[in-house]
């Protein structure tokens, strides 16, 4: 935002050009909206995606669409607690791939936004039976993101674990584990298992691309071109 009033500053304008106006709160929608970034490489047909996340999401009185290209799209409701469940309610994906959601914010272009993290439930395994307890689930968690809050569950194949609501940054590879050390010296490996996950880079573990898109195949298959 910097750089863009350092351009402005640097402009010639006209009279009018420079004529300020000042928008004003009453001037605002009454209407909630989210920005949607969809992470498929591939075409994001509309009208599909419309019939999908009005079933997924089953919103109280739908939604109004509105395309703003690069995979971007503004979603308007009327209703503020159909924004709030789905945020709750994150992740979601579309096409198997990740789906980022931010609340519009009247100040910033949508061009602008940045979408950098998403929320995910991650089921923390294998924690010694003397520790289960949540708060050392979140302390285990702190390397993967941004620790929101956490809930007690059973595997349901018997092993115990604990669930942590965890922002993760997609730009990270995805965190597999940790290794912990216990009392008497011995180390062991804590594995986590994120529900919902979409489709990943297998490559580099990021989510914010496809395996073809990733530089590491682009460089194994001596496609990556050198700077």
């Amino acid at each position: 935002m910097e750089d863009l009033a350092e351009k402005w500053n640097s402009l010639s304008l006209s009279e009018k050009e420079k004529t300020n106006f000042v928008l004003q709160r009453d001037q605002q929608t009454v209407e909630f909206m989210l920005v949607v970034q969809f992470l498929t490489p591939r075409f994001l047909n509309m009208e599909i995606m419309a019939r999908t996340f009005k079933q997924l999401w089953r919103s109280t009185n739908g939604f109004k669409i509105c395309n703003q290209k690069d995979h971007r799209v503004l979603f308007v409701f009327d209703n503020l607690g159909d924004v709030d469940r789905i945020l709750k309610n994150q992740p979601w994906s579309f096409d198997k791939y990740l789906v980022m959601l931010q609340r519009c914010n009247s100040e910033i272009p949508v061009r602008d936004l940045v979408f950098k993290t998403t929320l995910f439930w991650v089921q923390v395994h294998d924690i010694p039976v003397r520790f289960m307890k949540r708060s050392v689930a979140e302390e285990i968690c702190d390397k993967i993101g941004e620790v929101q809050k956490s809930m007690g569950a059973v595997d349901e194949e018997g092993g115990n674990f604990i669930r942590v609501r965890v922002l993760v940054d997609i730009s990270l590879p995805l965190c597999r584990g940790r290794l912990i050390t216990l009392v008497g010296g011995r180390k062991i490996w804590i594995s986590f298992k994120y529900e919902r996950l979409p489709n990943f880079c297998f490559w580099c573990g990021r989510l914010n691309h496809s395996d073809k898109e990733c530089e590491l195949w682009m460089e194994s298959k001596g496609t990556l071109k050198p700077e």
